[in-house]
C-alpha cells in the first residue's frame, strides 16, 4: 500500500511539474529585463520549457555559429499537433508541391518569429523568453487558443556571437542603478559593437545571398519548413518609437495583393495594442519592402508574409536611458512589453485568418509552378570556361531550394541577355544550365534574376539593384518559352602526374578556387610564377595571370603528387607542359613571369575602421582563401615592424585621427622598401593631396550654389538627389595590369558612394567609370554627375612598393565573384 501511494504521489508531483512552466523570472533569479541575460541562460531556459513541456514544445538545432554558440528553435503548439509535427511538416510541403505526393492530413498555419538578428539589439532574445513562457501559459486563454490551431517557431537569438559581445560588455560596465545619462560609459558601445556577427557581417542582409554560416544553416531549415508568416524583431535609435506595419513604400511589384492586404491587418491589430496602453508608434515609413536579402523580404518571394518590427533602443539605450525630447526614460523593461505585444498581435492575426492564410500560401505556390509571372519561363546560364564559377553558382541554386538542370542538347533560339536586357539569338549548348520558372520557388528565382528591378519610388532603404548575372559574372538570358532540362552533372576535375615529368604545371587564373589552390602553395613555401602577358604554348593559349608552377625551385617532396592533388582539391584543371619556351608570349624564365611571393598581411581593424568592411577582408582571408593575416589596432601603425610586413590593408573608415603626418611619413618609406598599401574607400581620403601621394580629389562643387527656396517638406527627397544607395556600373579596365588579371570582360561593381577622385597623373588609372558606365539602380541626379569619367581602381608605384586605391570595396558582403578576384590580384600580384 506504501508503495503505491508512493507511485502516486511521484506520479501527481511528475504531472504538476510539467503542468507548469517556470517563468523567466523564476528561471533565471531575476526580473526578466532588470539585467540581460547571457545567450546561454536563453538557450537553457527554452530547454527548460522543453523538459517541463515534452508534449508541447519541440526544440531543433540547426546549427552553430563560428565561435560555437548553438542555433536552436523551439516548435510550439498543441500537444496534438506536436506528436504530428513530422507529418504536418510534409503535408505542408506536399501542399506547396515541394515535395512529392499528396497531403493526406490537415495543416495548420506555420509561424516563425525570429529575434535578435542584430546582437545589439537585445531587447528581442530577452523578450522571446517572455512570448515562450506565455504561449505554454495554461492559464493565458488567447494563446492556447491560438496554439490549438498554430503551429509556432521560435528563434530566440539569430546572432548569438554578437548578442553575447554585446550582452558581456554591458553586464561588465553597467552601474549597480542603471545610470540613465546618455553620455553615460554604458551607452557607449565600444568597436565593433555587437550588431554583426563573428566576422562582422549583417546577417539581416544575408537572407539571399547566404555567405554566413549563421544564414546557411538557418535557411536549410527554413527550406524544411516553408512557414505561412515570418516575424524579424529589430530595434532602432533610441529616440524614436516603434515601428510596425504597413510597411514604407517601395513595395517591390511582385508582392502579391494578399501580401500587402495582410500588411495592413498585423498593422491593425499592433494598432489595438499601442492605442490601448498609450503606447507611441509609427507605420508607413522608413522601413519598405523593396531588396529581397532581409528577414521580411527573403521569406515574402518565398510566398510567406514577411513583417518586420522596430522597437525605440539599441545598443545605446542598455538597461535605461533618458530621452528627454520624449520627456520618458525608455527601459528594457518596456521594450519586452512591445516586442511582446507585437508577437502576440502577429499570431492573433494568423489566427484570424488561418484558412485564408493556408489557401493563399498554396496558391502562390501553385501560381508559381504552373503559370508563373513574368516575361521569362526559362533561365539559361553559359558555362562553357566558366566551370567552377558556376559549381559555385550552383551551390548558390541549391541553398536557395531552385531546381535546375542540364539542357542535355544544343539549339538555337531567341532569348534576353540580362544585363542589358537586350533581345539576342542563344546558342544553347548540352552542359548550359537551364533553371525553369515553372517550380514552386519561380517567384523568389525571378526576383533574384531581375537586373533592373521596378522602383515606385526613390526613398528606400537599401540597394536598387542586384541580378544573380552581375553578382556572379556569368552570361545568363531570359527565355520566354518553357524548355526542359535533365539532371546536373557537375564537370569532374582530376589531375594526373603524366608519364613523363613536366617541366611546368600551368594553371589558369579566374576563379576563386584558383586564389585558395594558390594560397595553399604560398603556405607551403612553394615557387609559383604568374604570366604577366598572354602567351601561346603546345597549340593552346593562355590569358595574363595564369599560374606556373615549375618543377626547378621547388623542393617539396613528392612535388607532382603534392601539386597535383591540391589542384584536384580545389577543382583546378592543371595542364602539364614540357618546355618553358612559348610559341609567342613570354618565355617563362622572363622578367614577365615574376615569382609571386608569400606576403606577410596586415590589416586595420579597430576604432575607426568600418566594422563590415574591416569583416568583410577578416571573412574573405579565414574562410574563403584560407590564407593567414595579422590583425592590429589602428593605433599600433606607428609602431609596427614595417621591415616584416609585405602588404598593409586599411579597410573602410575615418582614418584622420589615425594616419597623421608622421604615420603617412612611415608608411611612404616603407613603400619605398616594397612594401603595398591597399586602402579602400573612404580610408584613400588621408592619401589624398599629401605629398608623395598622387590622389587627388575633384572640385566638382565649385562655383555652384545650392537651392535656397528648396521645400523642408522635400529634405528626404533632396538628399536621395545626392545618393546611390547601391546602383550597378560597368567598370572600364586596363586589362593589361595585374589588378584585371582573370576578370570577366564586364566587371559590375555595386555603387553606394561617389568620391570625386581625379585620375592618377602618375601611376596606372586601372579600373574607371566611362560616360556610359551605369547599369541599372537607383541614382540621384546630383550623385550622377559624379560617378562620370572617375577614378575606382588606381595604383601609384613608389619605389619598388605601390599604393593601391579602391574607391569601391570588391568585397562588399561578400557578393561580387569578380570582386573576390579582384581583390587577391591586389594582394597578391
Amino acid at each position: 500500500m506504501t508503495k503505491y501511494l508512493s507511485c502516486l504521489l511521484f506520479l501527481f508531483l511528475f504531472q504538476f511539474a510539467h503542468a507548469q512552466s517556470q517563468s523567466p523570472d523564476q528561471f533565471l533569479g531575476y526580473p526578466l529585463g532588470t539585467k540581460f541575460t547571457y545567450h546561454h541562460q536563453i538557450v537553457g531556459y527554452i530547454r527548460a520549457l522543453e523538459k517541463q513541456n515534452p508534449d508541447r514544445v519541440k526544440i531543433i538545432q540547426y546549427g552553430t555559429t563560428n565561435e560555437g554558440r548553438p542555433l536552436i528553435t523551439a516548435f510550439i503548439s498543441s500537444a496534438e499537433n506536436i506528436s504530428r509535427l513530422e507529418s504536418i511538416r510534409t503535408n505542408h510541403l506536399k501542399s506547396i508541391k515541394m515535395l512529392e505526393g499528396k497531403p493526406d492530413g490537415t495543416v495548420p498555419p506555420i509561424v516563425w518569429l525570429s529575434y535578435n538578428v542584430h546582437g545589439n539589439e537585445a531587447v528581442s532574445a530577452n523578450s522571446s523568453m517572455k512570448v515562450a513562457y506565455e504561449l505554454l501559459n495554461k492559464d493565458n486563454a488567447l494563446t492556447q487558443g491560438i496554439l490549438k490551431n498554430t503551429v509556432v517557431i521560435i528563434d530566440p537569438c539569430e546572432n548569438p556571437d554578437g548578442y553575447d559581445r554585446y550582452t558581456q560588455w554591458y553586464n561588465r560596465y553597467q552601474n549597480a542603478t542603471p545610470d540613465v545619462t546618455t553620455y553615460a560609459l554604458e551607452h557607449d558601445e565600444p568597436w565593433p559593437g555587437g550588431r554583426f556577427n563573428h566576422y562582422l557581417f549583417d546577417l539581416n542582409r544575408d537572407w539571399a545571398w547566404q555567405t554566413q554560416k549563421e544564414t546557411k544553416a538557418r535557411i536549410a531549415l527554413y527550406n524544411q519548413w516553408m512557414p505561412h508568416l515570418h516575424a524579424d524583431f529589430h530595434e532602432m535609435g533610441a529616440n524614436r518609437s516603434y515601428y510596425f506595419p504597413p510597411a514604407a513604400k517601395p513595395f517591390h511589384k511582385d508582392i502579391t495583393a494578399w501580401q500587402r492586404e495582410f500588411n495592413e491587418l498585423v498593422g491593425e491589430n499592433c494598432r489595438r495594442y499601442f492605442d490601448k496602453n498609450n503606447w507611441a508608434y509609427f507605420t508607413r515609413y522608413n522601413y519598405d519592402l523593396f531588396y529581397p536579402s532581409y528577414g521580411d523580404t527573403w521569406p515574402t518571394f518565398n510566398g510567406a508574409i514577411g513583417i518586420t518590427y522596430e522597437q525605440a533602443g539599441g545598443g545605446q539605450s542598455g538597461l535605461a536611458i533618458d530621452r528627454k525630447r520624449e520627456k520618458d526614460t525608455l527601459t528594457l523593461v518596456s521594450r519586452i512589453d512591445h516586442h511582446y505585444a507585437t508577437s502576440l498581435a502577429t499570431l492573433e492575426s494568423v489566427a484570424s485568418r488561418q484558412e485564408r492564410i493556408i489557401k493563399e500560401f498554396i496558391r502562390f505556390h501553385e501560381d508559381a509552378a504552373t503559370n508563373p509571372a513574368g516575361t521569362f519561363k526559362t533561365y539559361v546560364v553559359k558555362t562553357k570556361g566558366n566551370e567552377e564559377r558556376v559549381r559555385a553558382f550552383t551551390e548558390w541554386l541549391s541553398n536557395q531550394g531552385f531546381q535546375y538542370g542540364q539542357a542535355g542538347k544544343s539549339l538555337a533560339t531567341k532569348g534576353t541577355e540580362l544585363t542589358t536586357l537586350s533581345d539576342q539569338s542563344v546558342k544553347i549548348e548540352s552542359n548550359d544550365l537551364l533553371i525553369s520558372a515553372y517550380q514552386p520557388k519561380s517567384n523568389l528565382i525571378k526576383v533574384l534574376f531581375e537586373t533592373k528591378p521596378v522602383l515606385e519610388d526613390s526613398v528606400t532603404y537599401d540597394l536598387t539593384s542586384w541580378g544573380v548575372s552581375y553578382l556572379f559574372g556569368l552570361k545568363a538570358y531570359g527565355l520566354k518559352e518553357k524548355l526542359t532540362s535533365v539532371a546536373y552533372q557537375p564537370t569532374a576535375i582530376e589531375n594526373k602526374i603524366p608519364d613523363a615529368t613536366p617541366y611546368a604545371y600551368l594553371a589558369r587564373w579566374s576563379d576563386v578556387e584558383d586564389v585558395v589552390f594558390l594560397s595553399e602553395l604560398l603556405k607551403r613555401n612553394m615557387l609559383v610564377r604568374s604570366s604577366n602577358v598572354p602567351f601561346e604554348m603546345e597549340k593552346m593559349n593562355f590569358d595574363a595571370g595564369t599560374l606556373v608552377i615549375t618543377k626547378k625551385g621547388n623542393n617539396e617532396k613528392d612535388f607532382d603528387t603534392v601539386v597535383t592533388a591540391l589542384a584536384t582539391k580545389h577543382h583546378v584543371q592543371l595542364i602539364p607542359v614540357k618546355t618553358g619556351f612559348v610559341t609567342t608570349g613570354q618565355d617563362f624564365g622572363s622578367e614577365f613571369v615574376p615569382v609571386l611571393k608569400s606576403p606577410k598581411i596586415v590589416t586595420v581593424g579597430g576604432p575607426g575602421v568600418s566594422a563590415t568592411s574591416f569583416g568583410s577582408v577578416w571573412h574573405y582571408f579565414e574562410q574563403q582563401i584560407n590564407y593567414p593575416m595579422t590583425v592590429v589596432d589602428p593605433s599600433r601603425l606607428a609602431s609596427l615592424p614595417w621591415a616584416e610586413i609585405d602588404v598593409l590593408i586599411l579597410p573602410d573608415g575615418r582614418y584622420s585621427g589615425i594616419l597623421s603626418d608622421k604615420v603617412l611619413d612611415q608608411l611612404q618609406a616603407w613603400v619605398r622598401n616594397g612594401g603595398k598599401i591597399i586602402a579602400m574607400e573612404k580610408s584613400t581620403e588621408s592619401f589624398a593631396g599629401k605629398s608623395g601621394f598622387g590622389l587627388t580629389k575633384k572640385n566638382t562643387d565649385k562655383g555652384k550654389e545650392g537651392d535656397v527656396f528648396k521645400k523642408y517638406g522635400d529634405q528626404e527627397r533632396v538628399e536621395t538627389s545626392d545618393s546611390s544607395p547601391g546602383s550597378m556600373y560597368n567598370v572600364t579596365f586596363d586589362r593589361t595590369h595585374p589588378i584585371s588579371f582573370g576578370l570577366k570582360p564586364e566587371y559590375y561593381m555595386l555603387v553606394r558612394d561617389a568620391y570625386d577622385t581625379e585620375y592618377l597623373k602618375e601611376g596606372w588609372n586601372v579600373g574607371y567609370l566611362t560616360e556610359k558606365a551605369y547599369m541599372a539602380g537607383f541614382v540621384g541626379q546630383k550623385m550622377t554627375g559624379k560617378l562620370k569619367n572617375t577614378l575606382i581602381m588606381g595604383v601609384q608605384p613608389i619605389g619598388r612598393g605601390s599604393v593601391v586605391y579602391m574607391m569601391d570595396d570588391p568585397l562588399f558582403r561578400g557578393m561580387l565573384y569578380d570582386g573576390k578576384i579582384l581583390f587577391s590580384n591586389a594582394v597578391f600580384r
